[in-house]
């Protein structure tokens, strides 16, 4: 049975909030709320996924695959941590293709900006586990991709927001709703871990979520595009349920479908550590169990 979603009443105030006040949101306080938001949809989350891969092509003004995309299936687990639940921890597991089972990344993501948030990758080809530190990261080296698709362990970070100084734009539209666009521009510490100098996010007013992120390079050349669909709410929160991540200079796109959502399932804190990465017995006896919850 699932237990009671603890979020809910907690986001009561953020959903109330009058337009007049929102208008008068600062662009920080504007990336806190929607941190907010987001950290409700990640605890005690069980979520099977999509991840398609393809070369892309724009054709009557459609962006389209020129190349049978490259599918996997995912389940991912997630929990909030710390007293105030700003903390994350969360775990992915390839189940689909055949070859790739196994495959998995565990993610510590840390309100703290004193602490570097941490990915493990899992080989199961290898039989080993990679640990990545985005702290450690050196000024020649690449962010890790996520299951060999667009989205990076940088795209993927979260937290943080002292790292950035952070400027609201200008009021607009994108996909036919207001946005408040938004700039971030990491500060020197950060700069130095990150491969952006800067991102522009563009945040649905009323659902405060992120229809659009554009990432930029050091030469101020956009790079990378983040493309937000399929918006639903889930027990009280706008989430985008269709994460589109274009590269710019490869042209290549991957899209993170994310098939089936449940919050409020009961996680065992033994699942998310490296122990589910490598022991098979544990993982496919845990996995069941957060399947029985949920079927």
């Amino acid at each position: 049975m699932k237990k009671p979603y603890r979020f809910a009443a907690a986001l009561i105030p953020l959903l109330t909030c009058n337009s007049v006040m929102a208008q008068e949101l600062t662009g920080r306080e504007i990336m806190e709320r929607v941190e907010d938001f987001q950290l409700a949809t990640s605890d005690s989350a069980f979520n099977r996924m999509q991840l398609s891969t393809c070369r892309f092509g724009i054709s009557d003004n459609r962006i389209t695959c020129a190349e049978r995309p490259r599918v996997k299936a995912l389940e991912s687990v997630s929990k909030n941590y710390g007293e105030e639940g700003k903390d994350t921890k969360g775990i992915t597991i390839v189940l689909e293709p055949a070859a790739e089972r196994g495959i998995g990344m565990l993610t510590f993501s840390y309100d703290d900006p004193e602490r570097d948030n941490e990915t493990w990758l899992y080989l199961s080809a290898l039989g080993r586990i990679k640990r990545i530190a985005s702290g450690n990261s050196d000024d020649d080296s690449e962010p890790a991709s996520v299951f060999g698709s667009e989205f990076t362990t940088e795209d993927t970070d979260t937290g943080k927001l002292e790292e950035y100084e952070i400027n609201l734009l200008e009021d607009t539209t994108e996909a036919g709703r207001e946005v408040w666009q938004i700039e971030m521009i990491p500060n020197e510490e950060r700069a130095r871990k990150s491969r952006y100098s800067r991102t522009v996010s563009y945040i649905d007013k009323e659902r405060w979520v992120p229809l659009k992120v554009e990432m930029y390079d050091q030469y101020g050349t956009e790079i990378k595009r983040l493309l937000a669909s399929r918006v639903e709410e889930i027990n009280g929160v706008w989430m985008a349920r269709s994460l589109t991540m274009m590269n710019l200079v490869s042209n290549r796109l991957s899209n993170m479908a994310i098939l089936e959502i449940n919050l409020g399932v009961e996680v065992d804190d033994e699942f998310l550590t490296t122990r589910t990465l490598t022991d098979v017995a544990f993982r496919e006896a845990e996995l069941q169990e957060l399947r029985s919850q949920v079927d």
